[in-house]
C-alpha cells in the first residue's frame, strides 16, 4: 500500500478558490481509479490549508494516479499551491 499524508497550503484567497472549485471534480475522479482505497482532502481551521489523505493498493495505481492528475483540470488550476507530502510504502 501506498500512504500519502500532509497538506496544501495557500498563500491566496485565489488559490483557496481554486482549490474549493476544482476538488469535487478530482476526488470523483480519484476516487473511482483502480486501486484508489481511500482519497480525502479537507479544509481546516486555518482557511489557507487543506489537509490530504490519500492510500492506494498498490505502487502502480499509486502512479497510473499521478499521470493522470498531471494532465488534469486539477493540476492547471492548483499547481502552484505549497504541497508538504510525505509518502509512504507499506507491506509487500
Amino acid at each position: 500500500m501506498i500512504r500519502l499524508r500532509g497538506q496544501m497550503v495557500c498563500m491566496t484567497d485565489s488559490e483557496v478558490l481554486a482549490v474549493q472549485i476544482h476538488l469535487p471534480a478530482h476526488l470523483t475522479l480519484t476516487r473511482s481509479e483502480p486501486g484508489c482505497l481511500t482519497f480525502e482532502v479537507s479544509a481546516t481551521d486555518d482557511p489557507m490549508v487543506f489537509e490530504v489523505m490519500e492510500a492506494f493498493r498498490d505502487r502502480a495505481s499509486f502512479d497510473a494516479h499521478q499521470v493522470r492528475t498531471r494532465d488534469s483540470a486539477w493540476f492547471a488550476a492548483t499547481r502552484g499551491i505549497l504541497r508538504d507530502f510525505r509518502l509512504e510504502e507499506i507491506g509487500d
